[in-house]
């Protein structure tokens, strides 16, 4: 891992909250200026290691997969407050006076200082998915293709509740990372998905494996993640709405000259697939030119890091080998 950083000094949040922006990223693949640029945005509780050995799209991102490092460069930039830089000081503690549309601007800030002119991509899931639609609301004649995964570009009624829900044991709790974790878990899967794994079997006479694993997932969550980085993150995902400020979805898109890459899941309880193929209407009505994909699965939203197959051979098309530079 070779984590970059980079300060952006007395940034000021649409909200009009001032304060130093500690920004950390990292670069996979081709040398900047050699290759096209793919922008990837993580997820939620995710960070910019998505390559390699400990990549947590490893098996979408890399050599002679779909997303190929031997043709392309790379960039995945944290998201300011995630943590990663194991740096407690650069934690966002007041993180409501923060949006996606402001993480979208710090991206951009990167994007400049690295002197791209151009991204080919940018691709997202979930929360990663929603910056991508900022980024793309923000700067329209950036992006060749955005792909939002298990996205849409703007917080629902459901998942604003859910968010909400969420920050309320990450407030209240007396172990709030565990409780969050645990309650995220059972909208991020499926009963189906739960049933195929579980069936309700024990591991205990007085324990069910699934009450075992949403422990299991607490604990971890706990090792490697903070209080302060999870509010930040589910405060995020409430906050995305890429016609904040603006009349309509249609003069937003309308001035996008990307081609947009919609991943859905048939059986996603959070970003509901229903929604983003109404986005995808919508998007056909403005002009812009769209394209609509559904993975099918039992395992819900937590498909896009599970359904690599399928995924793949969404996105490939997109990533064709013959725009490898020689």
């Amino acid at each position: 891992m070779k984590l970059k950083t980079y300060t952006i000094k007395n940034f000021q949040t649409r909200s009009g909250y001032i304060s130093h922006i500690y920004v950390t990223y990292q670069l996979f693949g081709q040398p900047l200026g050699a290759a096209p640029v793919v922008l990837v945005n993580h997820a939620l509780t995710g960070n910019s290691t998505i390559t390699g050995p400990n990549g947590w799209w490893k098996a979408l991102i890399g050599k002679e997969l779909a997303i190929d490092t031997d043709c392309f460069t790379i960039l995945a930039i944290d998201i300011p407050g995630n943590g990663y830089d194991d740096q407690a000081q650069n934690l966002i503690t007041h993180y409501k006076e923060f949006t996606v549309f402001d993480i979208a601007r710090v991206q951009y800030e990167i994007i400049k200082i690295l002197e791209i002119k151009k991204l080919f991509a940018v691709i997202g899931g979930s929360l990663g998915g929603q910056i991508a639609w900022e980024l793309a609301a923000q700067q329209p004649h950036l992006i060749e293709h955005l792909i939002p995964v298990a996205s849409d570009w703007k917080a629902t009624d459901w998942v604003l509740a859910q968010c909400h829900i969420q920050d309320t044991i990450l407030n209240n709790s007396s172990q709030p990372l565990q409780d969050s974790r645990k309650h995220a878990m059972t909208f991020y899967r499926t009963p189906a998905s739960f049933k195929a794994k579980f069936n309700r079997t024990k591991k205990s006479k007085e324990v069910f494996h699934i009450e075992s694993w949403l422990v299991y997932h607490g604990q971890r969550l706990k090792e490697r993640f903070s209080v302060a980085s999870y509010k930040m993150m589910n405060h995020l995902l409430r906050s995305a709405d890429i016609t904040a400020g603006v009349s309509s979805f249609k003069d937003v898109v309308k001035d996008i000259s990307a081609k947009i890459h919609l991943v859905a899941i048939d059986t996603d309880g959070f970003f509901l697939a229903d929604e983003i193929y109404q986005t995808h209407l919508s998007l056909k009505e403005a002009g812009v030119d769209t394209h609509y994909h559904e993975i099918q699965s039992i395992h819900g939203h937590d498909a896009f890091l599970i359904e690599y197959k399928q995924l793949s051979a969404i996105v490939q098309p997109i990533f064709q080998k013959q725009l490898c530079y020689k």
